[in-house]
């Protein structure tokens, strides 16, 4: 009895001194996905064509000269006088230059008198058709499928064991080897006759 105490005292004294870790290499044999169905939100966007009017604010100048009684009847008056001071060819270009100064000087009188009302302008608001081009979005939800993780079959010696890493190890994984004696039990019995 005292043997055996001695003896498991010392192993467990002497164990992790001997023991010893390194690394080593191991042949991937199989590797499966394990994942998850996660909800993810995505954007989707399209342009349409949207027909719709536009108004525009127009202004419009009155550039005509006005005309009153006084400019009609001057210039009838120049046309009449100029007709009779001209001669020959000339008649023509009398009675025209005579119209014409008649209308500007009856115009002046006219403008004095107040008669006419001066150049105005008018605002117009116009309402055209127009396509603009319009941009639409909206959030769609789907449900993806997630790697979370690989379930890892690989064999090290002549042993086959199963981890589960966050990454796919490849064909080779890194296996961490820890090396120490193991404890030992008592010595088997021994008979005598």
């Amino acid at each position: 009895m005292k043997r055996m105490l001695v003896a498991a005292a010392l192993a467990a004294c002497v164990g992790p001194v001997f023991a010893d870790t390194f690394h080593d290499s191991a042949l991937v044999l199989s590797v499966r996905p394990v994942t998850e169905r996660t909800p993810v939100n995505r954007e989707e966007c399209w342009s349409e064509h949207r027909r719709g009017y536009e108004e525009r604010t127009v202004t419009r100048q009155d550039n005509g000269a006005p005309i009153g009684a006084a400019t009609v009847l001057g210039a009838i008056a120049g046309g009449v006088l100029g007709h009779q001071v001209g001669g020959g060819h000339g008649k023509d270009a009398a009675t025209v230059g005579g119209a014409v100064v008649g209308g500007l000087v009856g115009n002046q009188i006219d403008r004095d008198q107040g008669n006419v009302v001066p150049p105005s302008q008018s605002v117009e608001v116009e309402r055209r058709p127009v396509t603009r081009e319009v941009e639409r979005c909206r959030t769609v939800q789907e449900v993806r499928e997630v790697a979370v993780g690989y379930d890892v079959r690989y064999r090290y010696g002549n042993r086959e064991f199963v981890t589960r890493l966050p990454y796919d190890p490849g064909r080779h994984v890194k296996v961490a080897v820890d090396v120490h004696i193991a404890e030992q039990g008592p010595p088997p019995p021994t008979y005598r006759r």
